[in-house]
């Protein structure tokens, strides 16, 4: 029934919406943990992998036999996280915030490109639209023009970009994936690849700079906007088209720079404002399409 579907992809738009609002509370987290990117990203890959097996355990499973290539997929997902966690760490140390969260956020429009081919997900001219509007309203908000441009900065640029590629690949693999593992199975198991990977290029010597403390808000944030916020991105992303949730991710960015402002008192000008509204309308684009079919069948 047409109210069903309405009904299960408003879910679906709310769980990807809430999951990308939560990732944008990481620069908060991050700035009471000074840890080194590498381990940070180790620890929440753990945490995500022993959250993803706990749910798993508790029923959140799908009853299909995997085939070898999806297999090879999954394996796939847990190196292409990895890149995607290392090159984005890498544009930050090279360049503006700005910049590097401007490239990284590429996403919306590779996977608008490919999920049609990829997925086979119906072309629309509402979500090309919709991917333009944000993606402005994001260069708006991020005024990545105050920033200065240098060389170093586009080596920045290039890894950001290159790590949006990898974003776009975790997008779309899991979403081809969901009709044999569940959004708990794939967490675990691609974070099972994955942070083994990551812990690999921590130098022993970076160990030693983790308090107690710091490791106590890492974990935190490993478990919330970490494990719980990607699991709710995947439950969401089974009910919606691809190109629509990664397009709702841009809110990410939003509630970050939002949050700077209220609570580390960061100036938030008259474009900033306007670039987040011209995100959220682009957001509101995609969620106002007609209902169509998204090809992986619930069992969430």
């Amino acid at each position: 029934m047409i109210v069903d579907e309405r009904a299960r992809r408003a879910s679906g738009y709310a769980l990807v919406a809430i999951a990308a609002s939560g990732w944008g509370t990481w620069p908060l987290i991050l700035r009471h943990a000074p840890i080194p990117a590498a381990l940070q990203s180790a620890i929440m890959m753990a945490v995500q992998a022993l959250t993803g097996l706990v749910v798993v355990l508790l029923g959140d499973r799908v009853r299909a036999r995997a085939s070898l290539s999806q297999w090879a997929a999954v394996l796939w997902l847990g190196v292409s996280d990895a890149l995607n966690v290392l090159l984005f760490f890498a544009a930050y140390q090279r360049t503006k915030v700005a910049i590097a969260v401007l490239t990284h956020d590429l996403t919306p429009i590779f996977v608008a490109l490919a999920a049609p081919i990829f997925l086979r997900e119906k072309a629309q001219a509402r979500t090309f639209f919709a991917v333009a509007v944000a993606f402005f309203g994001l260069v708006l908000l991020l005024e990545p023009w105050c920033a200065g441009f240098g060389r170093s900065d586009l080596a920045g640029a290039a890894l950001g970009a290159a790590s949006a590629l990898f974003y776009a690949s975790n997008v779309l693999v899991n979403k081809r994936l969901l009709a044999v593992f569940s959004a708990s199975e794939l967490m675990f198991f691609h974070s099972l690849v994955a942070a083994p990977l990551l812990f690999a290029l921590v130098p022993p010597s970076e160990y030693g700079k983790a308090t107690p403390a710091a490791l106590g808000v890492v974990l935190a944030g490993a478990v919330g906007p970490g494990a719980i916020c990607g699991l709710m991105f995947v439950w969401g992303l089974r009910r919606v088209p691809a190109s629509h949730a990664s397009i709702l991710t841009l809110i990410e960015p939003f509630v970050a720079v939002v949050l700077a402002a209220l609570v580390l008192q960061e100036r938030l000008g008259t474009v900033q404002i306007v670039g987040g509204l011209l995100i959220l309308a682009g957001a509101f684009v995609v969620i106002g399409a007609e209902p169509a079919k998204v090809g992986v069948q619930s069992t969430s």
